[in-house]
């Protein structure tokens, strides 16, 4: 079984390598980036559908069962993880498009993917891990590329960016909390994979921070915009109020 875990990754990542090709001919008109970003996008649907349906459906519940055996699916959702992750580092790093935090996320998860194949065990809360980074991927692609058609500054773009941040809040802040509570509370799990659990904690708090400033940010405009707005209204009223006098 261990043996056919390298031909599984190595399988994985070509099939991931293949459909970044095939955008690339489809979109041959558009940037690298875009058919990149459109393998993100679909890896991102693949794996919150697929690691939803391991945690919440086929067990075991990550939350009350950290450190136990792999199931033949988990095993099947991490290798498909693994070769989508080591492409993308290999893009980011040759296109040099991301810095050093998410180089690091990549790494972690890995590192984390590899290390639970390779013992057998702990595949329930690194797909949990992975659901939880997933699970907000789509909207953040669909930001980039309607910032790319000219779309982002619309209710589009309001509506994404909402989702995100209430969707990155309270499942990688707020359930990820109780993951890590849960991983660090339990005896079974190695020491390294409640490291690898902490770190990746720690990466979502990071990424929280930028997150609060760009809401903060974002929302003072659109504040300042209102009261503009609405003075121009005031303005206006009040004119035509005097004209008729």
């Amino acid at each position: 079984m261990l043996f056919a875990l390298p031909l599984r990754v190595a399988c994985s990542l070509l099939a991931w390598l293949s459909l970044y090709a095939w955008f690339c001919r489809r979109y041959k008109h558009r940037s690298y980036e875009w058919s990149c970003r459109l393998v993100t996008l679909t890896h991102g649907i693949l794996a919150t559908c697929l690691s939803a349906y391991i945690g919440f459906i086929d067990g075991p519940w990550p939350l009350s069962h950290p450190g136990s055996p792999n199931t033949t699916l988990q095993v099947h959702g991490l290798c498909l993880s693994l070769g989508y992750f080591l492409f993308d580092l290999c893009w980011c790093v040759y296109f040099q498009t991301e810095g050093a935090l998410m180089l690091a996320h990549h790494l972690v998860s890995i590192l984390g993917i590899t290390a639970s194949l390779a013992l057998g065990e702990s595949a329930a809360e690194v797909n949990a891990v992975i659901f939880g980074s997933e699970i907000t991927n789509p909207l953040l692609q669909a930001r980039w590329f309607l910032k790319e058609t000219g779309c982002y500054h619309s209710l589009m773009g309001d509506v994404v960016d909402f989702f995100f941040v209430v969707l990155f809040t309270g499942v990688r802040i707020g359930v990820g909390a109780w993951l890590m509570y849960c991983e660090l509370a339990s005896p079974k799990p190695r020491w390294y994979i409640k490291l690898g659990g902490v770190i990746m904690y720690a990466v979502s708090w990071v990424f929280m921070v930028s997150i609060c400033r760009f809401a903060r940010r974002k929302s003072m405009k659109k504040y300042h915009a209102w009261r503009s707005r609405r003075s121009e209204e005031l303005y206006l009223k009040t004119n035509g109020h005097l004209k008729n006098h």
